[in-house]
């Protein structure tokens, strides 16, 4: 069976629970979707009839109109990068570091120089809550606002009005180059965060983002698929996570329902090959912030979107839906979680579907769209592509 068109969809941080090495991660127990359907009883009726729901405790549905298992991580880190990575067949052997305590003097300063603008912060920190205490200062003096999560990432906010955006852009690689200069500072990524507003309270981040970030460490099969003639469009920070390698048209997107709509408009277009899309909301808004109810609700607002989705399939259309690791909004802390992810696969032409065997690792998907392509598969990861009837 071929497709000529492969719609990929990652529902960033939507995990289905914890991996088989949750323990060496601390994170024993969670389960992001299953947590949010405990607390808050999703619903969810066209999800639900492609089997969303069972991949949390993978239980039989007779009446699925999808195929629908989960996918276990093997790749080191519990994050964007790695997950994404290891979707399209690359290994990552190592785990990103983290800056709980704040970057090495040597970088601040090196950043300083490079820019000449001074930085404050320097902290782990809510990006909404620091530029609440540090937006009217930036905004007065023109200093870089740096800070960092629990996960890998450098970020630098700054107001529209003091540094615009292509400066603010140019900073952020400086900062990619100098953290690239040393294995020990090699975070993933590097985010700028422009805000606007004229004072506390007013101060909001703009969808103007923008993730810097390394090549990956070795050919993923959008390289391959690109290297083969095929489209390979990417919708929302999928771009910035490959460091544009393999994608032959970006588009950006500002939250989910700009994600769905930018989808929905690409499944208008006639081309061949794929279209991978991240749906960053439920990990930056919800996951992080560990609001249950926004989570559940964003949930709730992609499963009214689900039938406009398939609508728009042709008969030799493919659709996928997965994650790429967990942020469960009940657990403890503020980071990511070592989970494995739900994987939903639906066309028309379907004859039985049902649960499939449980993926080994997230590249079987990546090696599932090689195989329909004709592409060179992938070091990692199995082709489903015969299971699917």
């Amino acid at each position: 069976m071929k497709f000529k068109r492969v719609f990929l969809i990652v529902l960033d941080s939507l995990g289905a629970g914890e991996a088989l090495d949750a323990s060496n991660y601390g994170d024993v127990g969670a389960c992001t979707l299953g947590h949010i359907n405990q607390s808050c009883e999703l619903f969810v009726p066209n999800l639900k009839k492609l089997g969303f729901l069972n991949t949390i405790n993978m239980s039989a549905n007779d009446d699925t109109e999808a195929y629908y298992t989960i996918a276990r991580p093997t790749n080191k880190g519990k994050d964007t990068l790695c997950g994404h990575y290891e979707i399209m067949g690359v290994r990552c052997s190592y785990a990103f570091p983290t800056f709980p305590d704040g970057f090495p003097s040597e970088l601040i300063e090196e950043l300083e120089a490079r820019t000449g603008r001074k930085v404050i912060g320097n902290v782990r920190a809510s990006g909404t809550e620091i530029i609440k205490e540090l937006g009217e200062r930036q905004l007065e003096t023109g200093e870089l606002i740096v800070y960092t999560s629990a996960d890998s990432v450098l970020q630098i906010a700054a107001h529209e009005g003091v540094i615009p955006l292509q400066e603010l852009y140019s900073i952020c690689e400086n900062a990619r180059e100098i953290a690239s200069s040393k294995d020990e500072w090699r975070v993933g990524r590097i985010i700028a965060r422009p805000f606007k507003g004229k004072s506390i309270g007013d101060f909001v981040r703009t969808s103007n983002r923008r993730d810097f970030t390394q090549d990956p460490p070795s050919k993923s099969i959008l390289e391959k698929l690109e290297e083969n003639k095929l489209s390979v469009i990417s919708i929302g920070k999928i771009y910035d996570i490959f460091n544009g390698k393999g994608i032959t048209k970006k588009v950006r997107s500002a939250n989910n329902k700009d994600g769905v709509d930018k989808l929905l408009d690409i499944m208008d277009k006639k081309f061949k090959g794929i279209c991978f899309a991240n749906l960053n909301d439920f990990d930056t808004l919800y996951g992080h912030r560990r609001d249950v109810k926004g989570y559940a609700r964003a949930i709730e607002e992609l499963d009214v979107e689900i039938p406009m989705i398939l609508n728009k399939l042709n008969n030799d259309d493919l659709l996928i839906i997965t994650a790429d690791h967990g942020n469960d909004p009940t657990f403890k802390g503020t980071d990511h979680t070592r989970e494995n992810t739900p994987v939903i696969i639906y066309s028309r032409i379907f004859n039985e579907p049902k649960m499939l065997p449980i993926m080994n690792t997230f590249a079987d998907i990546g090696a599932t769209i090689a195989d329909n392509f004709d592409v060179d598969m992938p070091m990692i990861g199995t082709s489903y592509l015969d299971k699917l009837k």
